[in-house]
């Protein structure tokens, strides 16, 4: 007897219970608005998440995050949760900060004094609240382009709208800050983040994801991205979300002519995450850095899929992912850089690079390349190997105990990338966070 194909989706009961809220959010009013969020979640409710039949999602099962019992974080009419914020950048570390507490911008807890002349930023709601036709474009071109933009177009209740006129430079960083979970209650939130960087603008945006309150709650975020003639934008992101937490994240930045996007993803946190992340290079001389390492331990399952479209001529990328993977911890890596007809002069090369510490630890890698063009530098690679036994010997014989030999050799490794980073606050603070992880602590209780 011939068994039954798996299914190429998996129902998502959540996005029917959530149905209520689209009559909720901010913008409910608005006609344009709610029709997009009704077609979208119509749209969920239809077909569903991808399953493991679905070649980009053939290593992360989403069965049990389908099954989980989630309520939507906008239903929620409770009393504001204190909120205790995660210290991050250095104290002396001038920046600007926004904080949202599942979903929900906290104006009392974020700091946005001092922006320049030429940048805006703004909480989506207040803005759906007092200019709505401003984003009516930008949210209707990815909402529905695949089933996780469509849900979080159809619950989204707030996140950061980043704007900046040409020429406007920020100073300081700007740090997103996302709060999830609540005491007794699983919820899910779902931020929409908007970046616009007018023509030779610069601006470092950081995006951190912690948790508010111990227990389960699902992070969602779509974060869009775009960068006109000569800009430039340095986007990092640390997720650190609690040990039963679900974190599934899109990132899309589409990169114009002459424009720079740097992109660092550090991934330590929740029980399954998956950060993925497309970058398209349209103008002649576009280019892109995208980097990141990820760390798991216990049962942790974090995935990172990242795609780079080189559309144009003599764009640039380069990508270097490190992997750390202990106990049975699951990392997965899917590169995919596809060179169009005309993009001649393409020069692209990936690299991921997965130290295993336990032999329970699996690592499951795809690089790609997809090229129809005919004069271009495109290289891409993948290896996974236990920790150096000589340097382990050479650091004992010197009187350094295992436990402190194995975390610097770890640290150096994860130390190649992170010296990518631009930022000296920010990358100090994501050394921090890694050994943080190194120490354990942040894999606290991790099922």
């Amino acid at each position: 007897m011939t068994a039954s194909p798996r299914p190429a989706a998996i129902a998502l009961p959540y996005a029917e219970r959530s149905a209520r809220a689209v009559s909720e959010l901010p913008g409910a009013d608005v006609a344009w608005l709610r029709r997009l969020r009704e077609d979208a979640l119509a749209r969920v409710m239809r077909e569903g998440v991808p399953s493991p039949r679905v070649e980009r999602w053939k290593y992360t099962n989403l069965g049990a995050l389908a099954k989980a019992g989630f309520a939507t974080a906008a239903n929620e009419t409770g009393a504001p949760a204190a909120v205790e914020l995660p210290r991050f950048l250095p104290a002396q570390t001038p920046a600007y900060r926004m904080v949202f507490l599942n979903g929900v911008f906290r104006r009392e807890l974020s700091d946005l004094a001092g922006l320049p002349d030429g940048a805006s930023v703004d909480s989506l709601a207040d803005l759906l609240a007092r200019d709505p036709g401003a984003l009516e474009a930008a949210l209707a071109s990815r909402a529905a382009a695949d089933p996780f933009a469509a849900l979080n177009t159809a619950l989204m209740a707030d996140g950061a709208v980043i704007r900046l006129a040409p020429g406007t430079v920020l100073e300081r960083p700007l740090v997103l800050v996302f709060l999830g979970g609540h005491a007794g209650k699983e919820l899910a939130y779902h931020s929409r983040n908007l970046i616009v960087a007018g023509a030779n603008s610069r601006a470092t945006v950081v995006e951190l994801y912690a948790p508010a309150a111990a227990g389960a709650y699902w992070a969602q975020p779509v974060t869009d991205i775009t960068l006109e003639a000569g800009a430039v934008i340095a986007h990092y992101k640390s997720q650190q979300e609690g040990p039963e937490a679900y974190h599934i994240a899109t990132v899309t930045a589409r990169v114009a002519e002459q424009a720079r996007y740097d992109g660092f993803a550090l991934a330590t946190g929740a029980a399954l995450a998956r950060n993925d992340i497309t970058v398209s290079l349209d103008g002649p001389g576009a280019s892109c850095r995208l980097d990141g390492a990820f760390l798991a331990r216990g049962r942790q399952h974090l995935d990172t899929t990242t795609e780079i479209i080189h559309a144009s001529r003599e764009a640039s990328s380069r990508e270097v992912y490190k992997g750390v993977l202990d106990d049975q911890g699951r990392g997965v890596f899917q590169g995919r850089i596809v060179v169009a007809p005309d993009a001649q002069k393409t020069d692209g090369h990936q690299s991921c690079k997965t130290l295993l510490l336990s032999d329970r630890a699996e690592i499951d890698t795809k690089p790609e390349l997809e090229i129809y063009a005919d004069d271009v530098k495109c290289s891409h690679g993948a290896t996974a190997g236990e920790i150096d036994h000589d340097a382990l010997f050479y650091l004992r014989a010197r009187g350094i105990d295992e436990d402190d030999a194995r975390s610097m050799l770890v640290e150096a490794f994860v130390g190649e990338v992170l010296d990518e980073i631009a930022s000296e606050p920010v990358r100090q603070a994501f050394a921090g966070v890694v050994r943080d992880w190194l120490r354990g602590s942040s894999a606290e209780g991790t099922r």
